[in-house]
This record gives structure tokens, C-alpha cells and sequence, in this order.
């Protein structure tokens, strides 16, 4: 194989593709990434649950494949200096030389490499920045916890038209529907998959459109010649649907942007795990934390309240994440008690909220 590709083209591919290689691979080829030269060059990495491949374009002067140390290629990648890149493959060694800088890498058993998962069909397509932003809302409400499964990922349904995401790891809720481009009219299907994978993806988009694929137990996402495959989970999920549309006696209307950061200021005097609590009353919401060891603090704002005057209180980051996943100016808190969790969504004008968040209160102490 030799090759001459742009320095930061062959940078960032490198980079992407390198973030699904495992930490502690299973088998050695598994740190690898392969690097396939024909048309272009494409970079690829699988873990036997997640799949990347980057395409970009480069000059082929001879095509080929081989298999280079994939962390090892990415902090080499980034330090070279602003000239193209020569690979060149010589015996058991890849040649990677740059302006005067040359780095020979041994290579891995490329013949020992796993089949790469093939893409399932495609069943839609969507905006970048609209699936950028809708994993963005509900993924901070999915758990970190490993010995549940289910409940480290995105519930991904789709109706027709219409495709709702959601997320919980037992203490919030999160959801947000959104419109799309179904393949087919009034396709209907339901996925589990991993939130940090969605949130790799979302990551890396670049503009222009997804197109997300399914089928056989994979999810697969297609953007700006890269893609990846994923291995989904378990399809079990709770009834988020109906824990999101009950009835409550109070709302609250807050502006959005300095409520947000009211709260992040007086959280600075809020212990680890401690409450923000929050007091409602005509026109004013009192943001109070703190009291202990460290010290208090206190701000006020105006707010429209409708029902009963009520003071509640709730885990600082799991309110701020609720809060910061709303788009709209102003955001609508819905109450019943102060020992019953709230709803916290967009506030639309006359259309239906696209974003809800329900999150659990502390017990006031």
C-alpha cells in the first residue's frame, strides 16, 4: 500500500474511527486500526459491539490493506507537522513519513482482523443538528451503571413521521420527539441503543443528514462518509410515556437562561448530593442551597405561578440537566407536592412540548 493523504484530514479520521477501540481488547488485532486503500482510504475499528469507518479522500498510488496500532496512530497523527502524509507499507512495517518526520509502526496480522458488520437497511433520515440535539436532552437522564443494561441506553420509537428518544436511570426521565424522513410510510419500530454511542455520533456530525439504519439486532448511522454500526440492547423499557402525561396542579413559567444560571450560582455553596430548593410563591421563585459547613446562598426571580405556593427541592446536576435540555425561552415546571417528582418541558406557545424531563424531588429537610 502507499498513500498520500492531507495531515488533518488523516488526523481527525484517525481520531473518530479510534474512539470505539476498547480500552482492554479481548484480542490484540482488536486495538488495531485496519486501513483499507483503493478509491480513497477508510479507517475502521469494531470491538464486536461497535463498528466505525471513516472514508476521506486521499492519493492512491497503490492500493492495500493493513492493520496499525490504533491509540498509537492517533497520537502520532496529531503531532505531525502541517504537510500531507506518506504511508507506505514496507515487510511488517507501515512508513508514515511527514515533511522530515518518519515513524516506522509495526503492523498486525491483518488476515486476523474480525469481519466488519455489515449496515442493516436504512428506515429514515434526519437533520444532523436536529438528532445532535435530541441526544443531547435525553441522554444525561441515562444511567452509567453496567449491571443494568437497559438502562444505559436511548429508547429509540418511531412512528411514521414521528420519532420519540428517551432515557432513565430510575431517578429522572427524559424524552424529546422530533419529525423525520421515514423509507417507508407509517414505518413503526422500537431500539434500545447504548448512549454512549448515540452521544459518539452525535459528536462527530458535521452538518447534512443521518440516516439511520436497522435490522438483525444492529443500529447503524450514516453522515458525511462515516458510520457506524452498533450492537443493540435488550428492547425491555418502562412506560415512559405515561409517567410523562399526568396531571398536575401547579406549573410554574421560568425564562429559561438566567434561571439556569441562578441555579448554578447558588449550587457553588451546595454540598455533593445536597438539595436546591426551590420556593414558589406569586411571581418569585427563591432558589436557596447550602446551610451547612460550607456556607448559603439565595436568589430570587420572577416566575408566573398557577396553583398553590410550594417549596421543593432537587438533586443540583439532575435539575440542571433537566433545565439546560429546554429550547424554548421560557420553561414550564409542573408540580403536585413537594415529595412527588416534577415535569419539567419546553413551553411552545400553542404546540405540543417536544422536550420532557421528570425528575424525582428530595425529601425537605
Amino acid at each position: 500500500m502507499k498513500i498520500r493523504v492531507n495531515r488533518d484530514v488523516l488526523a481527525d479520521a484517525v481520531a473518530w474511527a479510534a474512539r470505539v477501540l476498547p480500552s482492554r481488547p479481548v484480542t490484540p488485532v482488536l486495538s488495531g486500526l485496519l486501513l483499507e486503500a483503493g478509491d480513497g482510504l477508510s479507517l475502521s475499528a469494531f470491538d464486536y459491539d461497535v463498528s466505525a469507518r471513516a472514508d476521506v479522500d486521499a492519493d492512491v498510488a497503490e492500493a492495500g490493506r493493513v492493520l496499525i496500532p490504533g491509540r498509537l496512530l492517533a497520537e502520532i497523527s496529531r503531532s505531525l507537522p502541517e504537510e500531507d502524509v506518506e504511508i507506505v507499507t514496507e515487510g511488517q512495517e507501515a512508513v508514515l513519513t511527514c515533511g522530515t518526520a518518519e515513524f516506522g509502526l509495526i503492523t498486525m496480522p491483518v488476515e486476523d482482523f474480525p469481519t466488519m458488520p455489515t449496515m442493516p437497511p436504512a428506515i429514515g433520515a434526519i437533520g444532523g443538528g436536529v438528532f445532535a440535539s435530541a441526544v443531547g436532552q435525553v441522554a444525561p437522564a441515562a444511567s452509567r451503571d453496567d449491571t443494568l443494561p437497559m438502562l444505559t441506553g436511548i429508547r429509540v420509537d418511531v412512528d411514521g413521521e414521528s420519532v420519540t428518544m428517551a432515557a432513565t436511570d430510575r431517578y429522572r426521565i427524559a424524552a424529546r420527539e422530533f419529525g423525520w424522513r421515514p423509507v417507508a410510510p407509517g414505518t413503526a419500530v422500537s431500539a434500545m441503543v447504548p448512549a454512549r454511542v448515540l452521544v459518539e455520533v452525535a459528536r462527530s456530525l458535521r452538518g447534512g443528514e443521518v440516516r439511520v439504519a436497522l435490522g438483525d439486532g444492529v443500529a447503524g448511522f450514516e453522515s458525511v462518509g462515516r458510520s457506524t454500526t452498533v450492537r443493540l440492547l435488550d428492547e425491555q423499557f418502562i412506560d415512559y410515556r405515561g409517567r410523562l402525561t399526568s396531571q398536575w396542579s401547579i406549573r410554574a413559567d421560568v425564562r429559561v437562561a438566567p434561571f439556569v444560571a441562578a441555579v448554578k450560582r447558588v449550587a457553588l455553596v451546595a454540598e455533593r448530593n445536597t438539595a436546591i430548593r426551590l420556593s414558589f410563591s406569586r411571581g418569585q421563585v427563591l432558589i436557596q442551597a447550602g446551610g451547612g459547613d460550607i456556607g448559603r446562598g439565595a436568589e430570587v426571580m420572577d416566575c408566573e405561578l398557577r396553583g398553590d405556593d410550594i417549596q421543593i427541592a432537587f438533586q443540583s446536576q439532575f435539575l440542571l440537566d433537566g433545565l439546560t435540555g429546554v429550547e424554548t425561552e421560557l420553561v414550564g415546571i409542573h408540580m403536585e407536592s413537594p415529595t412527588r417528582p416534577a415535569l419539567i418541558q419546553d413551553v411552545p406557545g400553542d404546540a405540543d412540548p417536544a422536550f420532557r424531563y421528570l425528575v424525582m424531588s428530595l425529601r425537605l429537610t
